[in-house]
């Protein structure tokens, strides 16, 4: 199994080698760096221009693209294993594939390429719903300021990330901000009356029971990692997002008990994906 960075130039891709560079480190995983290069499907010329420079043209500067890849992850983790591809073919498909061969893959939030307007690239946000793996995408990255941010709402998936951001705090030698967010009473089944008029005390100390139950056991298994309980009334992204500016990384499920069945990435992820002011880590169901 390895460690996947996705690289296309641009220097949020260089954060993700970084970010990579150190998974690969602390999991005792090799790195696999990989430049998807859709130029030979199109079918035009891809050495250089006979008008050119002899180290011109679309595959050296891909090669180019690979090797300064390759060094920033070796001034990152010099120990750890690597390796450089150029894969032919689209960028979310090249990485689909690397995924599954990887316990991580991580990219830059946005590339060279797509609509300056956007806040995340399409490649970010379709991988992020469909790898099979954890993903990591490097967005606003400044190294390993702050503590790692987990957002819990009980679901079995939520657990599952939970666990995740346990092991990434560890790693990182830094607390672990745990939040669970409620804004009214939960449905605990189809057709449930809820009150119009509740106890907000009351509420409030069934969340931090909600939360305390999914926190259970991982103190036994990281004794190590410093952890801050945070239950708080307000909205899941919203809160996540605002926690962000002074985490250095937050971790989310793709998806958690409410939204519709069919979407591969929930409104929650979607809006921390976006949004965060520090690099996300999105757990898959299978994960």
């Amino acid at each position: 199994m390895t460690i996947v960075a996705g690289v296309d130039g641009s220097d949020s891709a260089l954060d993700a080698v970084r970010m990579a560079a150190l998974e690969a480190l602390w999991r005792d995983r090799p790195l696999r760096i990989v430049h998807a290069f859709l130029w030979p499907e199109m079918r035009i010329p891809l050495g250089p221009s006979s008008e050119g420079p002899p180290d011109g043209g679309l595959r050296h500067d891909a090669e180019r693209i690979l090797a300064q890849a390759q060094a920033v992850a070796h001034d990152t983790a010099p120990s750890v294993k690597m390796t450089a591809e150029l894969i032919t073919g689209s960028a979310v498909p090249v990485l689909l594939r690397a995924a599954q061969d990887a316990d991580l893959v991580a990219l830059g939030d946005r590339g060279l390429g797509g609509f300056t307007g956007l806040l995340v690239g399409s490649v970010a946000v379709q991988l992020a719903a469909h790898s099979p793996v954890p993903v990591l995408v490097a967005k606003n990255y400044r190294g390993s300021l702050g503590s790692v941010v987990v957002g819990v709402d009980g679901s079995p998936h939520s657990i599952t990330a939970l666990a995740h951001a346990f092991e990434e705090a560890d790693f990182r030698h830094s607390p672990l901000v745990a939040v669970h967010t409620w804004t009214g009473p939960a449905s605990t089944a189809p057709g449930d009356m809820l009150p119009l008029v509740y106890d907000l005390d009351a509420v409030q100390r069934e969340e931090e029971l909600v939360l305390g139950e999914a926190l259970a056991g991982f103190g036994e298994q990281f004794p190590d990692v410093s952890v801050q309980e945070r239950v708080l009334q307000g909205g899941a992204a919203h809160t996540l997002i605002t926690l962000s500016s002074e985490a250095q990384l937050v971790v989310v499920g793709t998806r958690g008990r409410g939204g519709f069945v069919g979407l591969m990435l929930g409104s929650v992820s979607h809006q921390v994906l976006h949004h965060t002011h520090c690099p996300v880590l999105i757990i898959p169901r299978k994960a």
